[in-house]
């Protein structure tokens, strides 16, 4: 038996680049409470993995947190919303986004039975410590947890965020 070989990086980028993405067009991951810069670089990350862009508040320390943690060699596709998170999203839900809350409810489904997107989706995140506030589960379409064994109550945002996108994306 023969031991894989890696594929080079000019395979793995005519791979995974034929074409520019339109980020409108297909996945937002939305941490509109953020509470870590560290996450929101890792997001960043698995924005440009998916395909996708991120929406973040226009808060004083994000763009540095996003600067720290951008370790793409490109600029990534990030897009500024205002401080109010349910103004921003009812934009979204009128230009036809559906909306998917990353939130333990009563209503939500297992991340397992969560679809790849047909369209234009956003993905919100909660706050690190109190998850989506009311104002947020009020305007999303669909609830999604992500089934846990352990003792923990939730995963880090960053790693929620990265399972569901990749999950809507139809890479896993």
């Amino acid at each position: 038996m023969t031991a894989p070989r890696a594929r080079t990086r000019r395979e793995i980028k005519a791979y995974r680049r034929p074409r520019r993405h339109k980020c409108w067009n297909h996945l937002v991951v939305a941490p509109l409470w953020p509470l870590h810069g560290v996450n929101l670089g890792t997001l960043l990350r698995t924005c440009d993995a998916v395909g996708g862009c991120m929406a973040v508040p226009r808060l004083p320390w994000v763009p540095e947190a996003l600067d720290k943690g951008n370790t793409l060699r490109r600029n990534p596709c990030i897009h500024w919303t205002s401080t109010n998170a349910g103004l921003w999203l009812d934009r979204q839900r009128a230009d036809g986004a559906y909306i998917v809350g990353v939130e333990l409810t009563d209503e939500s489904i297992r991340l397992a039975d969560l679809p790849a997107a047909r369209g234009r989706t956003v993905i919100v995140l909660g706050h690190e410590q109190t998850g989506i506030p009311p104002e947020g589960l009020a305007r999303i379409d669909i609830a999604v947890e992500i089934p846990m064994i352990g003792s923990g109550v939730s995963l880090n945002v960053a790693v929620a965020g990265s399972l569901v996108a990749y999950k809507l994306a139809g890479l896993l």
